[in-house]
């Protein structure tokens, strides 16, 4: 039996509800995987997100990396993810997300590692974001980055439908 991504994304949604309670304690468990991580532990300019409140969250991971790494956060512009060096500060923008007011950053092929939120993944690295198609747009720019999805282990799927214009995650962390 198959899914389409309207009912994967509802079913998602329902789980996340479910779990709540465990967010916080999963989350830092996967954050200290991804820092584990030997593509991580070796990239210095790192595309992160500053999580959504249903999201793994990646605020603590953020502040602890800032001044250690050359650190990116997507700010939504239109129809597009712009990249911003994170230098310490955040201002709401778009969809209610914190973002940074940092520099623009155009060289796509100096990024070495981005970790891509999803709401849905399966083991051979497909993902399911949330049908804006903002990420679908930006990891084909990003030609040299090692991609990793991290998610909470209900949103690791047996299979995630796709379409041609997919990126498939090199990795996905969770627990």
């Amino acid at each position: 039996m198959s899914i389409d991504k309207k009912n994967l994304r509802r079913f998602i949604k329902a789980q996340k509800d479910l779990f709540s309670s465990l967010k916080d304690e999963q989350s830092a468990t996967i954050i200290q995987k991804l820092e584990a991580d030997e593509d991580f532990l070796h990239a210095q300019t790192v595309l992160l997100y500053y999580s959504l409140p249903d999201e793994v969250d990646t605020h603590s991971l953020v502040a602890r990396y800032y001044q250690k790494k050359h650190l990116l956060l997507p700010v939504v512009k239109g129809e597009e993810l712009e990249l911003k060096e994170f230098q310490g500060q955040l201002h709401e923008g778009t969809f209610g997300i914190q973002e940074p007011e940092g520099e623009t950053f155009e060289a796509f092929d100096q990024i070495e590692l981005v970790v891509v939120p999803g709401m849905a993944f399966d083991k051979e690295g497909k993902r399911l974001g949330r049908g804006k198609g903002f990420y679908d747009r930006l990891l084909p720019k990003l030609t040299n980055a090692k991609k990793i999805g991290i998610c909470f282990p209900y949103q690791l799927v047996d299979t995630v439908p796709t379409d041609v214009q997919d990126i498939p995650m090199d990795k996905i962390i969770t627990l």
